[in-house]
């Protein structure tokens, strides 16, 4: 029994072994047309050069530390956007809101001043008839249209 696991072992030792001779054993050849060919063998059409290999082992832990501050930086950006898309959107709303502004303003101005230009001022009334407005009603309007220029042309 102790001689099979010591055959086990060493087979698994030799496979190991190997593999990491094979895995550095790289050659490179040219051939007819001038195309670079890089194999495991030697080829035996033509004559090979070695090229030896060497690698490091892979280091888990620096690598998942560049792999979480990778999925950081991704995190940052994507919530620098999202802020980026509220504020643009933010603004946009502003922009509209001061041109309805302007446009209201424009509106009560020309209200108001139609108002200091005519003689007299009435408003339709409910069955359709013209009811003229008294010089209190008159005031009312005016101070009210005033109201509304200080409201929205400020």
């Amino acid at each position: 029994m102790k001689g099979k696991k010591l055959l086990v072992g060493f087979a698994v030792l030799a496979l190991t072994a190997s593999g990491g001779v094979a895995a550095n054993e790289i050659y490179k050849w040219t051939d007819e047309d001038g195309n670079v060919h890089y194999e495991d063998r030697p080829s035996d059409a033509v004559r090979a050069e070695r090229l030896a290999m060497t690698y490091k082992p892979t280091n888990s832990t620096a690598l998942d530390k560049r792999m979480e501050a990778f999925a950081e930086s991704k995190a940052a950006r994507q919530e620098a956007r999202a802020a980026a898309n509220v504020e643009a959107q933010e603004a946009q709303k502003a922009e509209a809101e001061a041109e309805a502004r302007q446009e209201r303003c424009a509106k009560y101005r020309s209200q108001l001043e139609g108002m200091l230009q005519a003689p007299r001022l009435y408003r339709q009334g409910e069955d359709g008839e013209r009811e003229y407005l008294d010089d209190t009603q008159r005031q009312e309007a005016r101070t009210r249209a005033e109201e509304l220029i200080a409201k929205n042309c400020s």
